[in-house]
């Protein structure tokens, strides 16, 4: 296959589609991906064609008010030229990354959706995405959620609307569904299937697990000693202040724990270190994270499966954006302990830790998470979907 994938640059999806593309890429198809150009160096070292992502401003300012979907209409007249040039036989765009799924409609090629994170679109009776509520243990709970269904179909019709009105500003006809960026031809949802609420699934959809990529990183060893070792993998996004590192360190200065933080990124300001404890700029997660007990994390979905797949269980403290979803999610599937961000305190890390290391169901549920992940890899997985759907187009 000649496939052409599309994300914009944010860790969280780009990572994902870079690990679709490697995929692909070792059962010997042609890839071109379209991201920023901050991931040119490592499309190309995996031998992916690199298209630059139009890079456009998104949220309306006082200055420059935007219509909706005003940068994606933009940003699609010039992907479709890519798409042009490349020809592929299937287009991949992220979710949140419209202009590749359009562009790709717009030259009659078939279009599916990557989702990298766990699937947003839940049944009557859930409570509603993002929220951090868990999944309801008795029916007079699906009832009381039952009553939001209304406010969130209002939200949905609205994105609805002004999505089919970015299509008519580009000639493609309306679409009658919500969730306008999952395609109804095949869309692959990249997560952990215990990570999802039990339901049925629509069948052009597919949980493939969770698709891993990193920029190349070192290893990085906890102080000497025999205590379980801590790792502190903060977003690099959602904490600009480094609050949960800052937290972490105080809180488990004397406790019985090696600890290991990453600043991910350069600190501000760099907090006292305790004896028992390093801090890092970077490392490899990949590398770092097998030989850790624990996790302390903001809950962004590519941090946690990382987690999970090397069999450890976390805690998480959400930030923003979808953690707080994906917080609950964890405490649901018995893999972690909740840290409200209210609780972001040394006393509170301390607190959640010590929980999390005293809980050994945790770390036996993380491991089955993490045999079942060696058994089902993502990457293959996603390909073989892709390839059979492929396959009916032809």
């Amino acid at each position: 296959m000649r496939v052409f994938l599309g994300a914009f640059g944010d860790a969280g999806h780009a990572f994902p589609m870079l690990a679709l593309g490697e995929a692909l890429h070792a059962r010997g198809h042609a890839v071109t991906i379209e991201t920023w150009r901050r991931w040119e160096e490592p499309a190309r070292a995996a031998e992916l064609e690199f298209v630059p992502a139009p890079e456009y401003q998104v949220f309306p300012t006082r200055q420059r008010p935007l219509k909706p979907y005003e940068a994606a209409v933009i940003a699609a007249q010039t992907t479709r030229e890519a798409i042009r040039r490349v020809a592929p036989d299937v287009v991949v765009s992220d979710i949140l990354t419209p202009a590749p799924a359009l562009a790709g409609e717009l030259e009659g090629v078939p279009v599916a959706t990557l989702v990298p994170h766990v699937h947003p679109d839940l049944p009557p009776g859930f409570p509603p995405y993002s929220i951090g509520a868990r999944l309801p243990r008795t029916a007079l709970g699906a009832r009381l959620w039952r009553a939001t269904d209304r406010l969130v179909a209002l939200g949905l019709e609205r994105g609805r609307s002004e999505y089919n009105d970015c299509r008519a500003r580009l000639g493609l006809p309306p679409l009658p569904f919500r969730h306008t960026g999952l395609s109804r031809a095949l869309t692959l949802v990249a997560t952990l299937p215990q990570l999802e609420y039990p339901r049925a699934w629509p069948p052009w959809l597919r949980v493939v697990g969770p698709l891993l990529w990193e920029p190349p990183g070192e290893r990085v060893d906890p102080p000497p000693g025999d205590g379980p070792v801590v790792l502190i993998a903060p977003s690099t996004a959602q904490d600009p202040e480094r609050r949960l590192v800052r937290a972490a360190l105080a809180g488990l200065a004397h406790e019985p724990v090696r600890v290991i933080a990453s600043w991910n990124g350069p600190p501000p300001d760099v907090p006292p270190v305790p004896a028992n404890a390093v801090l890092v700029p970077w490392l490899s997660y990949a590398k770092t994270m097998p030989t850790c007990d624990l996790v302390v994390c903001h809950g962004g979905h590519g941090t946690l499966v990382r987690a999970l797949t090397a069999g450890c269980p976390v805690v998480v403290c959400p930030a923003g954006g979808d953690m707080a979803e994906n917080a609950a999610r964890t405490d649901w599937a018995g893999l972690g302990v909740r840290l409200a961000p209210r609780f972001c305190t040394p006393w509170g890390v301390r607190l959640a830790v010590s929980r999390a290391l005293g809980s050994p169901s945790l770390g036996t549920r993380a491991a089955e998470v993490a045999s079942w992940a060696a058994a089902h890899p993502g990457g293959p997985a996603a390909v073989d979907e892709l390839e059979r759907w492929q396959a009916t187009l032809a």
